[in-house]
């Protein structure tokens, strides 16, 4: 079988038909085998019954799977080890994907013999507007640069099923962020590595969603728990050193410009600055002479020093001394 569609499922019955409808039609289009695996993670709204209604209608294609512990990176781990392709997608339930999708991937995977090929996404935010997230291309210099510093989420690549499970790779379960641990890393043990820069992906940026709440989520500090475990698998690969710029912009970019967002919105996240002061004192000590930083708006590096002295307590309390 040529590819697994690994889509795990939790309360998304607003969304499902149209995720399953573009996977079904990008199946066909495709014409040849593949599976979708739809992975239930205790669903207590009508998604298990939308599911066995697709299911019933689609047989040969569609595979229900339960998981029991909570989570997305549960979710998805099982499913990665119920596949039976020679290659893994994993869609989260609330997106699409082109019609053309699959065979434009699955094209240049089997010719190039490629762990993993990039795509290409466009992110659709509540008010309709739109913007795209290009791919990294094999032929740009440097690539793996700029790899390692994107962040991308596990929907943009398509990945070699065996060469994932020949290194043992696996989402951390139990926090939220557990992409960030693992993807920009995955460039380290590979050098069979393709692009198909066009927006196969649409990803929606649906409000509520776990990584966009409207109420404080003691989650939000497992970004500290994913960096912390990014660092630690680049120096168990012997790479922290050789990507030591790269790493620092990912660890200044998420703590302070990306994680800051929801620190300031709660009260309760105000430590969360604090954390990661700590954090860049801990592993980038010089932080602000980062390459890459020095490359941004002035705009950006002025908003980036003023996160970063916001709150200098445990607390959260602002030091009046600074």
């Amino acid at each position: 079988m040529d590819i697994s569609i690994i889509i795990p499922v939790y309360n998304s019955q607003n969304y499902l038909e149209r995720c399953l409808d573009s996977v079904i039609r990008a199946l066909k289009y495709y014409k040849k085998t593949g599976e979708i695996l739809m992975v239930d993670n205790n669903s207590t709204d009508n998604s298990l019954e939308i599911i066995k209604s697709y299911q019933k209608k689609y047989p040969k294609i569609i595979r229900i799977l339960k998981c029991k512990v909570q989570g997305a990176a549960a979710t998805r781990n099982y499913g990665t080890s119920n596949a039976k392709g020679k290659y893994i997608w994993y869609v989260d339930a609330d997106d699409e994907i082109t019609e053309e999708s699959i065979k434009e991937l699955l094209d240049v995977a089997l010719e190039t013999q490629a762990d993993l090929v990039m795509l290409g996404i466009k992110r659709v935010y509540p008010d309709h507007h739109s913007d795209y997230l290009s791919a990294v291309c094999p032929n740009q210099v440097n690539y793996k640069s700029r790899f390692v510093r994107y962040g991308m989420g596990p929907m943009q690549l398509l990945i070699r099923k065996k060469w994932w499970d020949e290194n043992g790779f696996k989402f951390r379960e139990g926090i939220i962020h557990e992409d960030m641990e693992l993807m920009s890393a995955l460039i380290l043990y590979t050098d069979k590595y393709a692009a198909v820069d066009k927006p196969l992906y649409f990803y929606y940026q649906n409000e509520g969603s776990v990584l966009h709440k409207k109420q404080w989520d003691p989650h939000y500090f497992d970004i500290f728990v994913a960096l912390d475990g990014l660092y630690d698998r680049f120096k168990k690969a012997g790479a922290e050193k050789a990507y030591r710029d790269e790493l620092e912009w990912f660890f200044i970019w998420n703590l302070l410009i990306d994680s800051a967002k929801d620190f300031q919105k709660f009260p309760e996240g105000k430590s969360g600055f604090y954390q990661s002061r700590e954090m860049l004192k801990k592993y980038f000590p010089n932080w602000r002479k980062n390459r890459f930083l020095k490359e941004k708006p002035l705009k950006l590096r002025a908003r980036v020093l003023f996160n970063y002295f916001l709150t200098l307590t445990k607390d959260g309390a602002n030091n009046k001394g600074c």
